[in-house]
């Protein structure tokens, strides 16, 4: 078993050294932002459990490798299906027993059900036996994982594929309405405010976590009962913003400029927020 997990990590960094963190982006910089708010908010036990999981080309930063599973569906395309959620049309709620499921119907196979799955895999770590598990791989997945259910269109509509399909034009570039939020709105708002500095995106958000935000962090933090994570409540919260913000005003061949970034830059600030809290919440829980 030893064995398999470091056969495991030395192909994990090798991705890491093939596919670097240097494309801006919910795609790269929003999934880096996550994981770098997130690691410091760790506690001991957690921080040391996610030092030994890291592969070592990592250098125990988790950022560098928080977009690990974007890269590697090519080599396991079982995993695209887990990095969404699609939605019934406009009813603008999500329900897991009727949403969570791949293109085959075969259930579970969604955003909320990986991290589920994910979270259970790493509770097994630190136990007497050697895991069953690549806990390497259910970190990398798992740290990713809860970045996409945060993005509102990964929650999305069935019959635009969460925004994939509507046609867009980006001030003057066309793309579509899922790359909007992935990339987009992130990557203009370093520029126009940050020098195109993913630090100086990081340090606004954490100081709103620490101020503006900090009477709600307790509430983003907590899980119902006693379960170690709340994917549901976390893709519920999803599909609202997606109807109220993404979604509203859209359609094909919209032209979205400074009035659509600069009302929906506040709901992209906070779903990386939220995420970044409830991903050191759930490791904290795990670890802990």
């Amino acid at each position: 078993m030893e064995f398999c997990r470091i056969h495991l990590v030395a192909i994990i960094s090798l991705l890491v050294l093939l596919f670097p963190s240097t494309t801006i982006a919910w795609g790269e910089d929003g999934h880096a932002i996550i994981c770098k708010i997130a690691q410091p908010r760790l506690n001991g036990a957690a921080a040391e459990a996610v030092k030994k999981l890291l592969p070592k080309s990592a250098g125990n930063d988790l950022g560098s490798v928080c977009s690990w599973a974007d890269h590697v569906k090519f080599i396991f395309p079982w995993s695209s299906a887990l990095h969404y959620i699609d939605t019934p049309d406009d009813l603008c709620n999500y329900q897991y027993n009727r949403d969570c499921k791949d293109e085959d119907g075969l259930r579970g196979r969604c955003v909320a059900g990986a991290i589920n799955n994910y979270t259970n895999q790493l509770l097994s770590y630190g136990s007497n036996s050697d895991s069953k598990y690549n806990l390497t791989q259910a970190l990398l997945f798992l740290s990713h994982f809860m970045g996409d259910i945060h993005q509102p269109l990964h929650v999305g509509f069935t019959s635009d594929r969460g925004g994939n399909t509507i046609d867009v034009h980006w001030f003057t570039r066309k793309t579509n309405l899922h790359h909007v939020w992935d990339d987009n709105i992130i990557e203009t708002a370093e520029q126009r405010f940050y020098d195109s500095n993913i630090d100086g995106f990081i340090d606004a958000i954490q100081q709103n976590i620490t101020k503006e935000w900090s009477d709600q962090v307790g509430g983003w933090e907590t899980c119902d009962g006693s379960k170690t994570t709340c994917p549901n409540i976390y893709a519920s919260e999803g599909i609202k913003a997606a109807c109220e913000w993404a979604y509203k005003d859209v359609s094909e061949n919209s032209v979205l400029g400074d009035d659509y970034f600069s009302s929906r830059l506040p709901t992209v600030n906070l779903r990386l927020a939220q995420a970044a809290v409830r991903l050191a919440a759930t490791l904290n829980r795990i670890f802990s």
